[in-house]
Order: structure tokens, then C-alpha cells, then sequence
């Protein structure tokens, strides 16, 4: 039987975690052996997860904005093999979907899956879910919601897009970052959305803190995930932190207060007594 930490140590891995460390980084910071850091967030995200799928609910948003973050576990898509996917159960390309409340900052729901329509219109219908009310959509360009949005909402919906133009800058300038964007095109899809906030800017701002805040999303480096159910609870905790934990610099309070879910500055500590619930529900 593995010995089980105490409460300081698990406080001291999560905080690092969420800090940016990587799990070798982590362990050589807390004494903590590798295997244990990573039994200790694959606790705390399913406690997170879970939390976070039962509290947030109801919410009154009225302009959402989602978009997707690329990452990959084991190998790259193109270095994925059979053998890869034996040995660790997923290999290849690992696409992050995010809503975000525009007014709060509160990132409603999430999901790990495909780059696709059918993990994009899995996701919407879960974030539909979520919603007290009509809101006023905005994605990316992407073709995947054309169909995913409606098959989520309906005609239920003010749905647009913010299409970016980019031009065509040189090859060797491209490979890390994204051609020079010319402009956007704000393009109407379902409803009636106000023109004035067609805007994916606050969902691209997550975006920076979720790869900022995750050793897991750094680029050229070989601190990616190596199985995607690390992957996935490490995005959990994130996102409960963000939501919970982090006061935010414009709204000096947590979204999840600023939305009415929580009435305080959850602590470290209380996010990993999330998981004393399922000590208790496993007893």
C-alpha cells in the first residue's frame, strides 16, 4: 500500500503544480517522490472535477466565448504509432474546448477530446446545460460550430463568429506562431448578436493563463503529458483554481464569486479537502 501524504505536502505538491512546475520539479522541491506527486493530482483533479460539475450550474451569463488550445500526450499526431497507443491507451494530438463567461471570467465548462464537430457539439450541449438563460455566443471561425452550435442550442441562441484574416509571411516565420492577422470579420451566424461584442479576446486570454499556469502546455519542451488521464486532471485543478482560488486583476474578487457560486477565496488547502468527500463516499 502506498504511504499516503500528509496534509502539508499535498498543499506543497498543488501549489507548485498549479504554479507552472513540472512533476520532476515538483518532487525535487517537496521530497515527494515522482509517482506520489502524480497520485496526488490525479486525486485532487477528479475531486476537482467533480466539484466543479455539481456546483456550477444555473448560471446567469449572458455573452459566452469559447475556443479551443491545442497540446498533445505521449507523441505528436504525426509521431503517434499503434504501439504508443498500446502502451499508454491515447497517443497524438490533445485539443483543450473552454467557455468563458465574458462578464465575470468565470470559465463555465470544459472539455479534453478531438479537434472536431462531435467533440465540439459534446461540449456545447454540456455548456448549454450550464446556462440559466439565452446568451449570446461567440467562437472562432472554425466550420466544426456551424454545425456543433445549433445541435447544442438550437435556434436558442445569438451565435457569431470573429473570423480572423491572416496574410502569408514567410515559412521559417510561421512555425511557432501564427501568420500576421490583417484584420477580422465579424459574420452573423444564428439570432441576433450585438455586433459591438463579437469578441473571442477574453477566451484567448485564458487560453495564455491555461498554457502560462500548466508545465503540460509548454512548448519545445519534453514536459508533455505522457497519459491523458494526468492530462485531464491536471486541467481540472487548473480550472478550479482559476475559478475558486485566483482573484482576478480587474474584478478583485474570484469569478466564482463574481458569478455568486462562492462567497469567499477558497484556500489551497480547501481544494485539497475536496477530496476527504471521497475518502468518505468510498468508506
Amino acid at each position: 500500500m502506498a504511504n499516503v501524504l500528509s496534509t502539508e505536502k499535498q498543499i506543497a505538491v498543488i501549489t507548485a503544480l498549479v504554479e507552472g512546475c513540472s512533476v520532476r520539479s515538483t518532487a525535487r522541491m517537496t521530497g515527494v517522490s515522482k509517482g506520489a506527486v502524480l497520485r496526488t493530482l490525479a486525486k485532487v483533479g477528479k475531486a476537482c472535477q467533480e466539484y466543479q460539475n455539481v456546483t456550477i450550474r444555473n448560471v446567469p451569463a449572458k455573452r459566452v466565448q469559447v475556443d479551443e488550445i491545442w497540446s498533445f500526450c505521449y507523441a505528436k499526431e504525426k509521431n503517434a504509432t499503434p504501439e504508443m497507443w498500446k502502451r499508454v491507451g491515447y497517443a497524438g494530438d490533445v485539443w483543450t474546448f473552454t467557455a468563458i463567461d465574458a462578464d465575470t471570467k468565470l470559465v463555465i465548462s470544459w472539455m479534453v477530446g478531438r479537434r472536431d464537430a462531435g467533440c465540439a457539439a459534446d461540449f456545447l450541449q454540456d455548456v448549454a446545460g450550464r446556462l440559466a438563460n439565452r446568451i449570446q455566443l461567440t467562437t472562432d471561425g472554425h466550420k466544426m460550430y456551424l454545425t456543433a452550435v445549433p445541435d447544442a442550442f438550437g435556434n436558442r441562441i445569438d451565435f457569431a463568429q470573429l473570423v480572423k484574416v491572416y496574410g502569408n509571411d514567410p515559412e521559417g516565420q510561421k512555425r511557432y506562431s501564427p501568420a500576421q492577422c490583417l484584420g477580422t470579420q465579424r459574420i452573423e451566424v444564428i439570432g441576433n448578436p450585438d455586433q459591438e461584442h463579437i469578441s473571442i479576446s477574453y477566451i484567448e486570454r485564458q487560453n495564455l493563463n491555461l498554457r502560462m499556469a500548466n508545465r503540460r502546455f509548454t512548448r519545445l519542451t519534453n514536459a508533455f503529458s505522457k497519459k491523458l488521464d494526468n492530462h485531464i486532471a491536471m486541467i481540472a485543478f487548473f480550472h478550479m483554481h482559476y475559478n475558486f482560488a485566483r482573484v482576478h486583476q480587474t474584478l478583485r474578487v474570484t469569478p466564482a464569486m463574481e458569478a455568486g457560486i462562492s462567497d469567499h477565496v477558497w484556500s489551497i488547502q480547501e481544494i485539497v479537502s475536496l477530496t476527504l468527500n471521497e475518502t468518505t463516499k468510498a468508506a
